[in-house]
């Protein structure tokens, strides 16, 4: 029966012949990737014919984007492009790494069109209060209020930072510094007219300490960071946002790009259930203790994470949260992961930052 679950599998495994193909010929694959499979003794392009045949793999360690140069994840259909060099992770010492031309684009174009216009006025202005520097969500957030038809308003703020306070206990430094980053905000959004805005939980929470966010003219929050929990979206929603702002939750990062949310509702009990951007992503939900097996539906296991673009390539990548496994949904017929938290969370306290 050619069901739109069964027609996202075979959309699917057609994406993963044609990405495995890519990054493991000569023509067009990157040195990492070529060398591995020469040292591995087998042949990604000869073997993997479906999704399932990426379990050959071993799980892809982050310190591979630490330890290899930049150059070295570079396809050869790439060569002498320029690239761009996105950060993530990390609180000292090497940051993972990566490369990338339009992938940022792509992702931020793509969920653009998941967006309720009537929230998010084509033609608005945008306020990102979230991290900058070097990582990609400074520059794709622009870009989202760009395909938009809107520009961006920034302000500063290192991530890495507060990660570093916090650790040391400088509790009082690091709010000191949260104050800093609202100022920011505050002052934007009482000088210019701005319909939208991305931003963190905390940041939103601090931010609604200040002003009331609908009454300064923001319409809807898309909003990503820190695991957040019903409690917490719930008091997003009512009590910060008014009920007047749509609130719109992502999950993703530098190496997954973006996961869409199931709408939130209060009929939910306003929990949270996110959709990998398949077939550019895949998330599994695993056992921790035999990855390769997907739990059941409604059960708790590590998140695991497939990257498949023509600029890279990541397999099986155990990422540092746990989720529920969440059946699929009309508008997105493959697994979702909800209620998503650090990994290990419900045995030891997680600091997460402004994230």
């Amino acid at each position: 029966m050619n069901t739109p679950r069964t027609q996202a599998k075979t959309g699917v495994d057609e994406h993963v012949r044609e990405i495995v193909n890519w990054h493991f010929s000569p023509e067009t694959g990157c040195p990492f990737w070529l060398e591995w499979a020469a040292k591995a003794g087998w042949s990604p392009a000869e073997e993997v014919h479906a999704f399932e045949d990426l379990m050959k793999f071993p799980h892809f360690e982050d310190e591979h984007l630490r330890d290899e140069p930049p150059h070295r994840w570079v396809p050869k259909a790439y060569s002498g492009k320029p690239y761009k060099i996105f950060e993530t992770g990390g609180t000292t010492g090497m940051p993972k790494q990566r490369v990338s031309w339009e992938d940022h684009l792509i992702d931020y174009s793509e969920f653009s069109k998941t967006l309720d216009d009537k929230s998010f006025p084509p033609g608005s202005d945008w306020l990102m209060l979230g991290p900058t520097g070097p990582r990609r969500l400074r520059l794709a957030i622009e870009h989202l209020a760009n395909a938009r038809g809107g520009s961006c308003y920034h302000v500063d703020l290192d991530p890495r930072w507060v990660k570093k306070l916090l650790d040391e206990g400088h509790y009082e430094a690091a709010n000191r510094y949260k104050d800093h980053v609202i100022d920011q905000g505050v002052t934007i959004l009482r000088n210019r007219k701005v319909t939208c805005m991305f931003t963190t939980p905390k940041l939103l929470e601090a931010l609604g300490e200040r002003l009331s966010v609908p009454e300064a003219g923001i319409r809807g929050v898309f909003c990503g960071g820190t695991s957040m929990t019903s409690q917490v979206v719930r008091f997003l929603v009512e009590e910060v946002l008014e009920g007047e702002a749509q609130f719109v939750p992502t999950y993703g990062n530098t190496l997954m790009g973006l996961a869409c949310c199931k709408p939130v509702s209060a009929e939910d009990g306003f929990a949270l259930t996110y959709y990998a951007p398949q077939p550019r992503a895949v998330l599994r939900v695993v056992d921790p203790k035999a990855t390769e097996r997907t739990v059941g539906y409604g059960e708790w296991g590590r998140v695991e994470l497939t990257t498949m673009t023509q600029e890279f390539f990541m397999p099986r990548f155990l990422e540092r949260d746990e989720a529920i496994r969440r059946e699929p949904i009309e508008r997105f017929p493959w697994d979702g992961v909800g209620e998503v938290r650090p990994f290990g969370s419900s045995e030891k306290k997680i600091v997460e930052g402004v994230y």
